[in-house]
């Protein structure tokens, strides 16, 4: 969910009252609930036309979808219990419907980065990188940075080289962890961690953080390092992307966010951005830009990741595809 949708969720919620509100608010991820509560304790100011256009938004998307899905967990539970009995179907239903218990990993989905480092920061590297691996990849990226410079890098390079958990890993976060995961050992390994997993960690963390890293993780293991860097979209990136996926990402992005973010970026990516404008956007986009004065790196950076945290979204929603890796993108 991008800043304008988290701004357009806290004005919908608040124009339902309390009790619905917390009905909406209870079927989304911890991080979600937190992003929206921020925005909505800071609205003000909020005009009639505003709250009718979100509205109208909501109405107008609420009325493509389908009742399909919802209720999925309930639906499947009594399918299978008609058609299995109840004790050959508790086990299969365990296995499907996984993923519901609020303890233990879960309950640092639901607390501040800060607090989550404070908490494992004296832990040994292994045992914070099969933590960090179960969070947001946002999340675990803010948890990195509270951390020393030796600590992230110790960090990142075990996330990047952890193939899998086995139960038995699982057990001891159990001791550092409340009941963290349940597991035996006839459960299959978890596939988490990796160089995916620690790329899409490092895409949302400052520069500064991310060169050390990676030249950290290159001392270990060059190969290794560069497969991270393979696996990361950065915003230079973007110039491997088809015109139709620029098109699509524009539609999402904010024009002033846009302006800082182009701040720092190469001629020919101004080009790219241009050409997938209308003719009159450009160039009010290039006075723009002219007129606007100097900008700090970090504010550039920050403008930059927001926007390829939307192009992260588009990705996994089918939208777009990413060039990288030697494939070929597609929309």
């Amino acid at each position: 969910m991008n800043d304008d949708g988290i701004q357009k969720s806290a004005i919908l919620l608040m124009s339902l009252g309390e009790d619905e509100a917390a009905g909406v608010l209870k079927h989304l991820a911890p991080r979600e609930v937190q992003k929206i509560g921020a925005a909505m304790a800071s609205l003000k100011g909020v005009s009639r036309e505003q709250i009718e256009s979100t509205l109208g938004e909501f109405c107008s998307s609420a009325q493509q979808q389908t009742t399909i899905g919802l209720g999925a967990d309930e639906y499947i539970r009594n399918m299978l219990k008609k058609a299995l009995g109840d004790d050959r179907s508790a086990n299969l239903i365990e296995r499907i419907l996984q993923g519901g218990d609020t303890s233990g990993i879960e309950g640092l989905k639901w607390m501040d980065s800060s607090t989550v480092a404070e908490l494992v920061k004296n832990e040994h590297p292994q045992i914070i990188a099969t933590i960090l691996v179960h969070l947001d990849r946002d999340q675990a990226s803010e948890i990195l940075q509270q951390f020393g410079e030796r600590l992230r890098n110790d960090v990142v390079l075990r996330i990047a080289t952890l193939d899998g958990i086995q139960p038995a890993a699982l057990r001891e976060l159990n001791d550092v962890l409340t009941k963290l995961l349940a597991g035996n050992e006839n459960l299959r390994k978890s596939a988490m961690g990796g160089a995916r997993a620690a790329a899409e960690i490092l895409n949302f963390m400052p520069g500064t953080h991310e060169g050390t890293i990676i030249e950290s993780v290159k001392e270990f293991d060059a190969d290794l390092a560069q497969s991270i860097l393979d696996n990361m979209f950065v915003w230079e990136n973007l110039l491997g992307l088809e015109d139709r996926a620029i098109q699509v990402l524009l539609r999402e992005v904010q024009s002033e966010s846009l302006i800082l973010a182009l701040k720092g970026s190469s001629a020919e990516l101004r080009e790219k951005i241009f050409k997938n404008m209308s003719q009159r956007a450009a160039e009010m986009l290039r006075e723009d830009l002219e007129a606007k004065g100097a900008v700090r790196v970090s504010e550039v950076e920050a403008q930059q990741k927001e926007i390829l945290k939307i192009v992260r979204r588009l990705a996994d929603e089918g939208q777009i595809a990413l060039a990288g890796n030697g494939e070929e993108a597609y929309v």
